[in-house]
């Protein structure tokens, strides 16, 4: 009931002569067996396995049920038995399989798993043919190709696990695994021979050997060695998977990033002049306050009305308007300093945010616009030459939340209209009405 309900297949069989005379080792991946027994019992019956020649016989994991627990007779029996344990018949389901656990795990039957290849060059006949009995046990398949095919063969095969012989020698070894690795497909080399001198230790570690198994052949270290490569391999994988996954992720936060600021600036710019837009202005102009407010960071905000838009929509039409709203953005960008910005807020209104300005030179930038604008004459597409002409408004900060100071620059920005329009007002503090600095018609 345990072994099935973990998924494992589990065969009955009534003794240990009726074991004997089965045909299904070769699926087996543990031994239960009862430690006594008539005519055969498990202790016998275990070293009869482990006289075998076969390898699987050798190797086979061989537990013995006991009744009571195991005394002193008990474990030497084992031990000269060559046995790997005992299994209390009281044992519960879960005590059974936190006791066999490792013994099962990765254990599936021939047909349910893909047996994993595993490459073999320079092996003595002998331990390849050793190696190949253990290895196909434990669903691994060991392919010798002859040597000048090495590259072609593993380039099929795919192998995780290469096992290098020194037959040939150290130098040839070297060679073989050189080969591989220039032709990019060297896998994970487990050394089987006895190397003592360090140094020719050491050169194998630096050309990419990563464990090795000395001789005679220790057929549970080779099969620990095969199976530590194979989760090596598993790991390297699963981090390359980690890592596509994790560049996939970042190109795609880039995206969402490229994406989220295109729509920032869609939302934030005005379709018509590429100026930033009212909803732009009202948040850049709340920071600005708050920025004086809290560090006294100094700026001036101003305020520009084209003069008698109106009149040019009605005598040129729309589309030349719009043309006139766009070189005048163009005028107001290219006469700023890069850390300034400039909105377009309403149909013919603009606005420009100068950080870091007193009033004064805000007012100057302000008229220097103004004249760049009045003085130079718009060529429109249709050959048609117009001269339009912009009123400013300026204010600072002083005290004053952000609707007041707008509601003090649009005053301004009034009585410079009402001065004659195509000059520049300045909003003067408290209740003191604007003062105008320049004028031009």
């Amino acid at each position: 009931m345990a072994f099935e309900g973990a998924g494992h297949r589990v065969l009955h069989v009534g003794d240990p002569l009726e074991a004997l005379a089965r045909d299904a080792w070769t699926e087996a991946h543990v031994l239960l067996v009862d430690a006594g027994g008539d005519p055969m019992d498990g202790y016998r019956l275990c070293r009869l396995l482990r006289g075998e020649t076969r390898v699987l016989f050798r190797n086979l994991p061989v537990f013995l049920v006991v009744d009571h627990p195991p005394t002193e007779s008990d474990i030497l029996a084992l031990q000269d038995a060559g046995g790997d344990g005992f299994i209390p018949a009281a044992h519960t389901i879960q005590q059974l399989m936190n006791h066999l656990g490792p013994v099962m795990a990765g254990a599936a039957s021939r047909g349910e798993a893909q047996r994993v290849p595993v490459l073999a060059l320079g092996l003595h006949p002998e331990v390849g043919i050793r190696s190949r009995d253990l290895l196909h046990h434990f669903l691994m398949e060991l392919h010798t190709p002859p040597v000048r095919n090495a590259v072609e063969a593993q380039k099929v095969l795919k192998a995780p696990v290469l096992l290098l012989g020194l037959s040939g020698g150290i130098g040839a070894a070297m060679d073989r695994m050189e080969h591989l690795r220039g032709q990019g497909c060297l896998p994970y080399t487990i050394l089987v021979g006895q190397v003592k001198d360090e140094a020719t230790q050491r050169r194998f570690l630096l050309a990419g050997v990563s464990d090795w198994v000395p001789l005679p052949l220790s057929a549970p270290r080779l099969l620990h060695a095969c199976r530590r490569a194979i989760e090596w391999v598993h790991a390297r994988r699963i981090q390359a998977e980690y890592e596509s996954a994790i560049h996939d992720l970042r190109e795609r936060r880039s995206m969402l990033e490229i994406e989220a600021a295109a729509l920032r600036s869609e939302v934030l710019t005005d379709p018509l002049t590429e100026l930033l837009n009212r909803r732009a202005f009202d948040q850049n102009l709340e920071h600005a306050v708050r920025q004086w407010e809290r560090h006294r960071r100094a700026f001036v905000l101003l305020l520009g009305d084209v003069d008698h838009f109106k009149l040019i929509n009605d005598r040129f039409g729309h589309p030349v308007g719009d043309e006139v709203l766009r070189q005048m953005a163009a005028r107001i960008r290219t006469g700023l300093r890069k850390s300034d910005l400039a909105f377009r807020i309403g149909g013919e209104e603009f606005a420009v945010l100068l950080t870091e300005t007193s009033l004064k030179a805000g007012a100057e930038v302000a008229d220097k616009l103004r004249r760049r604008i009045d003085e130079e004459p718009m060529v429109l597409p249709a050959g048609q030459i117009i001269f339009p002409t912009m009123s400013f408004g300026v204010g600072g900060p002083d005290t004053h939340s952000p609707s007041a100071l707008l509601t003090l620059v649009d005053r301004a920005l009034y009585q410079a209209k009402r001065l004659g329009r195509n000059r520049v007002v300045v909003a003067g503090g408290g209740e003191h009405p604007p003062r105008a600095i320049s004028g031009g018609n």
